[in-house]
């Protein structure tokens, strides 16, 4: 069953979300520290993510003109009117509450290797241990997240399943467009250029400012289209 791994790790987000639901009497102090330290653990985890390119240019070149394509249609925009839809139809402790534990939560579990790589071994042998670790760990911080931001974080299970899910049905036909070779370098790329928006969702964690991460997500395809162009420049220069 292709889509095993997926199903898991959305039901693993929805459990520790509605676990998470019960922690809501934590203390704030306790609370915003363990926050912060889910900040600084996600932009470390960026960092040795974005550490991992092999054409520098290339990953620069990918978030400029993946965020300029972003906020041309609105991507943020887009996930925070869904989280306001979700807030409204649900109710929160409240405004904004809903819509941020969405947007985050999504961003968090959606970009990064495990969900592109695990997806793909699904997809490619049928191998789910990648999401099944990944179910654990994204189970555990949706506990944390969600006490700390609110129940807008269960939702993001849908985003995920489909997501990750789509990875995995897409994947059993890769091999008839790319070669295995060229997969490696473009999944190195879409890497790299993810561990950016990992460090950004990091730093948005810590409130050190805002970054609209999600309309840097057309990067992730400009960075696997980008290696293949690469390869086809380096035969003239």
């Amino acid at each position: 069953m292709i889509l095993l791994g997926t199903l898991v790790n959305a039901l693993a987000i929805v459990v520790g979300a509605l676990l998470g639901r019960l922690l809501t009497r934590i203390p704030d102090s306790i609370r915003k520290t363990v926050m912060q330290g889910i900040g600084l653990a996600v932009v470390l985890l960026g960092i040795q993510m974005s550490l991992g390119t092999d054409n520098f240019l290339l990953m620069i070149v990918s978030i400029v003109v993946g965020s300029i394509f972003g906020e041309l249609i609105g991507i943020e925009k887009t996930l925070n009117r869904l989280g306001k839809w979700l807030e409204k139809k649900v109710g929160g402790g409240k405004e904004g509450g809903i819509a941020t534990g969405f947007v985050t939560a999504t961003l968090v579990y959606c970009i990064g290797a495990m969900a592109v790589l695990g997806a793909m071994d699904s997809g490619l042998r049928n191998n789910h241990d990648i999401l099944y670790t990944k179910a654990l760990l994204d189970g555990f911080s949706a506990i944390i997240f969600t006490s700390a931001l609110g129940i807008g974080v269960l939702f993001s299970a849908v985003p995920v399943f489909i997501y990750q899910g789509l990875i995995a049905l897409l994947s059993t036909q890769i091999y008839n467009v790319v070669s295995r070779t060229m997969l490696d370098a473009m999944l190195a790329e879409i890497t790299a250029v993810g561990g950016l928006m990992i460090i950004a969702i990091g730093i948005n964690i810590l409130e050190i400012t805002k970054i609209n991460v999600a309309n840097m997500l057309p990067a992730l395809v400009i960075a696997a289209l980008g290696v293949p162009i690469v390869e086809w420049l380096s035969k003239f220069f």
